[in-house]
């Protein structure tokens, strides 16, 4: 990978080459260097396999640039971007596609200009992640490998359904799923922040679903982390423990349910529902589910949710936006009331200067700039990383929410009768963002709660949920005590959540034919 120092060095000499050009009137310049490492996983007890079946990576780096061109019609902005040339060439290419896609924009104020906030994180990654080797690679995936196979393998309730320990391999145990580790380096300069601001993270994710297959059961685990000394086997656990727990499970019918949604479901729903509707860009185009709610309630008094950027250890921390711009604690809900927004710089300034902005927001924005701090401009995508040929975009970074006074056993004991729901999949909104309606599957992980304990699991794939994200924030009755890092699948942000319980969630019934999926 180019090192940070070099990537500096590339931003400063673009930054000054457009200032000699005459024709620039600002100009940002963006470098990063992005590593993604994999090993896949694929064990089957009753067909020949590697359990580690490839390890691989892919890399980039290149330059991007937004220059402001200064044009017999009036300004005009533009963006260019060149991959593997962070030389002289490299950067005239860049700007020549930036000069032949600029545009006039009357939204526009400026490239970003400092925030008047303080850099809180530095030196934060994990230089052993960034070191790591082809055999360290392998070796974290057969670590998450043997614990689920070690969980199967010393299961009671596997040795019993089996007839002897020695046959539990017959079930057809399964075990699939990815480790993925990122290495990401950024240096920007402007001409409003000459000097050239570097940062550099890394981060762990593993997903895996573990299958009893003569049962018919399914699980699934995952694991964040940003320091490889701090890696476990646990997701192999869970999975093959959630797999195993799922034996059995029965179907029930359409109706309204007390519903205990543990981490991922809540994650969910964060990420497809909640968050992007709390960001600045979804109020300017009026599509928010919050439309004029700030300074008001939108959910239960029990819901605190906040992004946070700027926390060590998190995994979805980073030192500087990709705007240039320190990170930093958003206050979005508190204690059930809409208190602040997600937002870049381009869209801060334009909501500013918005004459609808009072009605969209639903209070003056330019009474509110703290609400709309721009701590959230990033260049996330193409399967991590972020990207030199992006624009900032509005993203989340760890969305928190806080935690209750009770632990799930005493939720459980709460709820008495309802559901426990681990595991939902293709939430989405329908009806647009703005109506708040949506629907997701229950694929896994979920159980049946009478007279407050669990008695059996909930059959995958056999019933939906169909509802509206207010009808699920303004009931919430309870919240747990532990929140862990949850992710989504290709989401940018982590979610910090413990388990939310809701009153009254419309669970449909789906037909028999979907259990097979």
């Amino acid at each position: 990978m180019i090192t940070t120092s070099e990537l500096a060095k590339a931003v400063e000499q673009a930054l000054g080459y457009l200032n000699s050009t005459g024709e620039v009137a600002e100009a940002e310049v963006f470098a990063s260097s992005n590593r993604n490492l994999i090993t896949r996983l694929n064990y089957t007890s009753h067909i020949p396999c590697n359990g580690v079946e490839e390890a691989k990576s892919t890399e980039s780096n290149g330059i991007g640039i937004q220059a402001v061109f200064r044009t017999d019609a009036g300004i005009k902005i533009g963006f260019g971007s060149e991959p593997s040339d962070l030389g002289l060439e490299g950067v005239k290419r860049a700007l020549e596609k930036a000069r032949r896609g600029a545009v006039a924009d009357p939204e526009f104020s400026s490239l970003p200009q400092p925030s008047g906030e303080r850099r809180r994180l530095r030196r934060y990654h994990d230089p052993k992640l960034m070191r790591i080797g082809d055999e360290e690679l392998v070796e974290a995936g057969w670590r998450v490998l043997r614990g689920g196979l070690n969980t199967f393998m010393t299961s009671a309730r596997l040795k019993e359904l089996a007839g002897g320990q020695e046959r539990i391999k017959d079930l057809g145990l399964i075990l699939g799923g990815d480790v993925t580790m990122l290495q990401e380096r950024i240096a920007i300069a402007s001409s409003a922040m000459p000097a050239a601001q570097t940062d550099e993270s890394t981060l762990i994710m593993v997903f895996i679903t573990a299958m009893v297959e003569a049962k018919t059961s399914k699980g699934t685990g995952s694991s964040t982390g940003t320091h490889l000394e701090r890696f476990t086997d646990e997701a192999g656990v869970e999975a093959a423990q959630n797999a195993i727990a799922a034996i059995g499970g029965e179907r029930i019918k359409s109706g309204e349910y007390t519903v205990i949604f543990g981490r991922q479901p809540v994650a969910d729903l964060l990420n497809n529902l909640i968050l992007p509707s709390l960001s600045l860009s979804a109020f300017y185009s009026d599509s928010s589910t919050f439309m004029g709610k700030l300074g008001k309630r939108i959910a239960s008094k029990q819901l605190t949710l906040l992004d946070h950027g700027a926390q060590r250890g998190m995994m979805g921390s980073k030192g500087i936006t990709c705007e240039g711009l320190p990170t930093g604690k958003t206050r979005l809900i508190q204690r059930g009331k809409l208190v602040g927004l997600l937002s870049n710089h381009y869209e801060q300034r334009r909501l500013l200067k918005d004459p609808k902005g009072a009605e969209k927001l639903g209070a003056d924005p330019n009474r509110q700039t703290k609400a709309i701090v721009p701590r959230n401009g990033f260049r996330f995508g193409a399967g991590g990383g972020r990207q030199f040929s992006a624009q900032p975009g509005i993203a989340p970074t760890n969305a928190i929410v806080e935690g209750g006074d009770r632990g799930l056993d005493e939720i459980i004991a709460e709820v008495k009768d309802g559901l426990l729901i681990g595991r939902i999949w293709y939430t989405y909104p329908i009806n647009g963002l703005r109506a708040g309606d949506f629907t997701c599957t229950v694929v896994g992980d979920s159980y049946i709660i009478k007279d407050g304990r669990i008695v059996a699991p909930l059959k995958p794939n056999t019933v939906r949920i169909s509802d509206n994200i207010h009808n699920i924030l303004a009931n919430i009755i309870a919240i747990g005590n532990d929140a862990k890092g949850t992710l989504v699948w290709a989401a940018d942000e982590v979610i910090y959540t413990p388990e939310i319980a809701v009153r009254g969630v419309k669970i449909d019934e789906i037909a028999g034919f979907m259990e097979q999926l």
